[in-house]
């Protein structure tokens, strides 16, 4: 059973189809590609899987769960994390802080423990702060953890948001455009790192990105949207060489 099984996804915003019959069928610790021209509807595919939008047609299936049109937050829940093409992390709270944020999908203490610091509340967030020097130490940001996050520089901010998501210990990592704004040097970190987030974490990663170099250097399958309906899949290097992706995605 594939991870992810999106069939027939659709959505409409007034007379405008934004994202038309979408199909896309993701195995488990597979790195899968989402790319496309500006416009042609991937973010919205995005907002679609995390509940920002409810679809008109068609379902969603996470491990064989329908979590077709459910809320964001428990859709988080089933195990679904995202980062976004514009960084929003807790710019005023420390890295640590950011991380820990994320772990309060899978830890609990109620308002009175917490009010009144009683040892629920102690244990939880002793747990939670061992838990996220953890995972800080895996993306070596752990000697920056009380630092603002805004104090960051770029590069690190951008492993920042990634350790948050994981932190919520999901089946599915969406990754929109992560080497938006990086030189060279810093995406080919980044192609490293989502490597290792693979293995290390037996991920499975859905990124939407318009750097070729990364997504030819580290999809195993692509997906080639256009006006929001699907115009390729399958693998890579058979995508970027179908005439149809080259004419309408690569300008040749």
């Amino acid at each position: 059973m594939a991870l992810l099984e999106v069939k027939n996804l659709g959505i409409s915003f007034g007379g405008l189809r934004a994202v038309n019959a979408f199909d896309i069928s993701i195995e488990k610790q597979e790195l899968y590609g989402l790319i496309g021209p500006n416009g042609a509807g991937k973010t919205t595919v995005f907002n679609l899987l995390t509940g920002v939008y409810r679809p008109d047609s068609g379902k969603v299936l996470l491990d064989g769960e329908d979590i077709t049109g459910k809320k964001t937050i428990d859709i988080s829940k089933t195990g679904v994390a995202r980062t976004f093409q514009n960084i929003r992390l807790f710019k005023q709270l420390s890295v640590l802080d950011n991380v820990k944020a994320g772990l309060h999908n899978k830890h609990h203490y109620s308002t009175v423990s917490g009010i009144l610091r009683l040892p629920s509340y102690r244990k939880v967030e002793k747990e939670m702060d061992e838990r996220a020097m953890e995972l800080l130490k895996v993306f070596n940001l752990d000697e920056v953890a009380q630092v603002k996050a805004s104090n960051l520089p770029y590069g690190q901010q951008r492993r920042l948001e990634i350790a948050r998501a994981l932190a919520t210990e999901p089946k599915l990592l969406l990754l929109d455009e992560p080497a938006a704004g990086m030189n060279p040097n810093e995406t080919g970190e980044l192609m490293d790192m989502i490597r290792f987030v693979r293995d290390e974490f037996h991920m499975t990663i859905l990124l939407i990105e318009h750097d070729m170099k990364l997504v030819s250097g580290i999809c195993e399958r692509l997906t080639v949207l256009n006006f929001g309906e699907v115009l390729s899949h399958g693998a890579t290097s058979d995508v970027l060489n179908d005439p149809r992706v080259i004419t309408a995605y690569l300008g040749e």
